[in-house]
């Protein structure tokens, strides 16, 4: 509390230990007294107690709240409560800590704080205000003489004082009624949020002290009040912090003929110099604030005090001004009947603008920076909404325009009207080629994207931010592609850009970072991958906050990656963080929920979780198939994925459906000669394969291979896949010299390429082990499970469940060549392994009961193996049925080994 040098009319001497010295203020319900204390320690206090004559049940309930409401907190810019009692009349009080300051306004004027000194004191108000909110607790009277400053060891602290109004959310404060009354006027009206105008008291939250929050900072930095209520009715000041807008701080300032330059003067700077502060960010910052309608708003005080940390460091900040999005959003919203794929091109361009937009008004000091950015951003916004008015009646043919259409006519206009405007037509370029990319459409993209880069080297040279930006987003086109090697160079030499220009904790600069490690990650580059990723995560945490959209993206690619490494558990972990903040921020059928779906079934089939797999895949097909153009690449790797499931379910007919739509769309949108397209085809060869339709297997591999040898080159990494399908299928088969020239050609093309201990190995080894097992050569098969084993145990570490595969395919090998004691050994670890985690493969249960069986049967302890083949039989008959074929043909090798042939 602050003090006051007023004498009290009736000095009380004494209340409880507390000895009464002088009264610091008082208002409509209570006083506040210079206390003393003695015992237990000697300090001095401030003691609140209700007026006399003034307990009421509604003024000791609220006196209350505020007690408890203080009591929660526990932060060094509140107020800090010490102790509380009744008086002998029974009035209750409370001491809390005495804060010998001013208000905020007096303080920074008083002391001539410049604008960066008074944000940084501000931020610490924000900070304070937070930690009461993650109390539960909302002030609702946040004002300057509710905000002291005190002096601390030379340094300026916030204390947050008076919450005689406070407000909790989700409990009560007091086990007494308290009552807001209809029609009654709750906090100072020059303070008070448009909901609190309302006077209802329904529909308060924090965003009501984040809004009072703006109003004291427009006063701190322009000198004056948003509203001047001096002459107004409480109906008209209602109606006008309801209804008026905002004038900008900078607009405001301007206004104030006769006070504008002592208030430049408290400040350390001039009128101009001041308005140009104002006008670049702080305007923006203090407006979103402010906003009338609180979902524009800051969601958090602790948000609008990092866009003003952002603000100090030159970052970009968050605060945008609404008009360009508002009104290309509303004019597609009015037109969305007169668009094919309306729904799909207006979230793109609506995200295009975006895009266009991050970075238009950065925080630079200097005004014709600020004025040049705000005027790209404007013409970016007039050629989007102008591309929609071919919609138009007096334009459209009917109602047959479609996205394309518009998208085409877009192109031409960017190429024609804008060469004289070099920097808008780099822009449009850069925006109008993510469109085409984000609809599949990848020749159109990359002309653009590359024309974009043209121009913008050419006319702003090579560390421009600007540049960065088609950097990145052509670097994202050829991942789309899966052109990870031309990838690599543009996203490193982006983020390298963003890094210098913007500084090493933008978030654009987490952007880049995000898809420098995603393309590190696909070419398997996993430990600097996850640095990047990491990194970038770990910025937009701090930066953003942890439940931010963005956030979101860098939980999904971590998922992956750790999925990519065979760390299931820990890539499911980041899926389910990542999607409800997508569901939550995007809605039900966003396309990136439907990509974290899809991914969350992937891992979560790998975990042998198969339904709930098939659960979050059909959840992404209903999201892609509702808002992606029907031969989008998404949909057609959706449809793979899939495929892939129903294969591993044994149901081959839903997965040949699958396979076959993918197929079809790949080789629609992506071309025959696709890779994507040969994998498709190498996966309806497994299908064929499964099925026993064994020469259409063998000519859907034969074909997958083709198209990566004339791709790749036949040296290349890409033919790994198909050749090792087709070992695959040559060995079950039989033909087993065919088989084995595909196979070692397989395995030595990887190890050229990623080294002797890549994972990627581990498939190829396998099939050449199975192999040899095959023609009866198990010595020649060992060699090759035992190093499968050693990959793995390095990748995935020596506990790890995947293990599980290899061990049993060794022992097993090791039984075939009578090492029955080392085939023992091998066992026992397989069945230590992954110790308490959930089998992901449902034959590994059963195989290692059987092989425990053989490799004892082998040493002649046959009620031993008996017990154990029992028990893979009868494990067998309860996954698949006791007459299914795998128990049926499990059955006769038992009774082969018996003797009983």
């Amino acid at each position: 509390m602050s003090e006051s040098t007023s004498e009290p009319p009736d000095h009380p001497g004494q209340i409880g230990p507390y000895k009464l010295i002088e009264l610091l203020g008082e208002g409509g319900m209570g006083e506040v007294w210079l206390a003393e204390q003695s015992k237990p320690v000697h300090r001095r206090v401030a003691l609140k107690v209700i007026k006399l004559g003034m307990d009421t049940k509604q003024v000791v309930a609220r006196f209350e709240a505020e007690r408890q409401a203080l009591a929660v907190m526990d932060h060094p810019g509140i107020a800090q409560v010490f102790d509380g009692g009744a008086t002998e009349e029974g009035r209750p009080y409370f001491v809390m800590e005495l804060v010998r300051g001013v208000s905020i306004h007096e303080y920074c004027d008083t002391h001539r704080l410049s604008t960066e000194e008074r944000i940084r004191l501000f931020v610490g108000l924000c900070h304070a205000v937070q930690h009461a909110h993650q109390k539960g607790v909302v002030h609702r009277d946040l004002k300057p003489s509710n905000v002291l400053v005190a002096v601390k060891e030379n340094e300026p602290v916030v204390k947050v004082i008076d919450f005689g109004i406070a407000k909790a959310l989700g409990y009560e404060l007091t086990d007494r009624t308290l009552v807001t009354r209809m029609g009654q006027i709750v906090g100072t009206p020059e303070y008070m949020s448009p909901e609190q105008a309302e006077m209802s008291g329904l529909d308060v939250d924090t965003r009501t002290d984040v809004y009072a929050l703006g109003v004291i900072l427009y006063e701190l930095l322009v000198g004056a009040l948003p509203f001047d209520f001096s002459a107004k009715a409480d109906e008209a000041i209602r109606h006008a912090i309801r209804e008026t807008e905002v004038p900008r701080p900078s607009t405001k300032l301007t206004s104030l003929e006769g006070a504008r330059d002592t208030i430049a003067r408290c400040r350390r700077t001039t009128v101009e110099a001041l308005r140009r502060e104002l006008r670049s960010d702080l305007d923006w910052i203090i407006l979103k604030a402010m906003e009338k309608d609180r979902t524009r708003r800051y969601d958090t005080a602790n948000g609008l005090a990092l866009d003003l940390e952002r603000h100090l460091l030159h970052e970009p900040v968050l605060a945008r001004a609404p008009s360009t999005r508002y009104r290309v959003a509303k004019f597609v919203r009015r037109h969305r009947l007169g668009v094919a794929a309306g729904g799909a091109i207006a979230v793109a361009l609506i995200l295009g603008v975006s895009l266009a937009t991050v970075g238009m008004v950065r925080a630079q000091r200097a005004e014709r920076r600020a004025e040049a950015e705000a005027e790209a951003a404007r013409q970016v916004s007039d050629f989007l909404v102008e591309l929609f008015e071919v919609n138009d009646p007096s334009e459209a043919r009917g109602n047959s325009i479609t996205a394309r259409e518009i998208l085409d006519r877009g192109a031409e206009r960017i190429e024609g009207e804008l060469a004289d405007q070099p920097a808008l037509q780099g822009r449009m370029m850069q925006v109008m080629g993510g469109v085409f990319r984000s609809l599949g459409l990848y020749t159109e993209a990359e002309r653009l994207t590359l024309q974009s880069l043209e121009v913008r080297r050419r006319e702003l040279g090579d560390l421009h931010p600007d540049l960065a930006a088609s950097l990145h987003e052509l670097a994202w086109l050829y991942r789309a592609q899966w052109r990870l090697d031309e990838a690599l160079p543009l996203a490193e030499e982006a983020a390298e850009i963003r890094q210098m220009a913007l500084g090493p904790r933008n978030p654009e600069y987490a952007t880049t970072l995000q898809l420098l490690g995603m393309v590190q990650r696909d070419r398997g580059d996993f430990e600097i991958a996850t640095q990047n990723l990491e990194r970038s995560l770990e910025i937009r945490e701090t930066v953003l906050g942890p439940e931010h959209l963005a956030v979101s993206m860098s939980l999904y690619h971590l998922g992956w990656l750790f999925f990519r490494s065979g760390d299931y558990e820990r890539a499911r972990g980041y899926y389910e963080r990542a999607c409800p903040i997508m569901e939550r921020e995007l809605g039900q059928g966003a396309y990136e929920l439907g990509w974290c779906l899809n991914d969350l079934g992937i891992v979560l089939d790998n975990l042998g979780e198969r339904e709930s797999a098939l659960t979050h895949f059909q959840g992404a097909l209903e999201v892609f198939e509702t808002v992606l153009p029907q031969e989008h690449p998404s949909l057609g790797a959706l449809l793979n994925n899939m495929g892939a499931l129903f294969w591993r379910m044994g149901e081959f007919e839903a997965a040949s459906l699958h396979y076959e739509r993918a197929l079809a769309i790949r080789e629609a949108s992506l071309g025959p000669e696709s890779p994507l397209t040969a994998e498709t085809l190498s996966n309806l060869g497994l299908v064929k394969q499964s099925s026993e339709e064994y020469a259409e297997a063998r000519r859907y591999y034969a074909r997958a291979l083709e198209i990566t040898e004339g791709l790749f080159g036949p040296e290349s990494m890409e033919v790994t896949g198909p050749l090792n399908n087709l070992g695959f299928l040559l060995r079950y088969i039989g033909d087993f010299d065919e088989a084995e020239t595909a196979l070692t050609r397989s395995v030595r093309i990887q190890e050229e390429a990623v080294g002797p201990t890549h994972p990627d190995l581990i498939p190829e080894l396998s099939n050449l082990g199975f192999l040899f097992r095959n023609r009866g050569q198990p010595d020649r098969a060992i060699p090759f499970f035992q190093r499968a084993v050693e990959i793995g145990a390095s990748t995935w570490g020596a506990d790890n469940l995947q293990l599980r595969g290899p061990l049993l395919h060794l022992a097993a090998a090791l039984t075939d060549e009578g090492e029955f004691e080392g085939a023992l050994t091998v066992l026992e670890r397989a069945g230590q392994v992954g110790s308490g985690q959930p089998d992901s493969d449902p034959d590994v249960t059963w195989n290692l009961s059987w092989e425990e069986g053989r490799a004892l049967h082998g040493l002649g302890r046959s009620e031993e193996a008996d017990t154990h083949f029992q028990g893979a039989l009868a494990i067998l008959a309860e996954e698949e049925g006791e007459g299914s074929g795998e128990h049926a043909a499990l059955l006769a090798r038992y009774w082969s080994l018996m003797g009983d042939r």
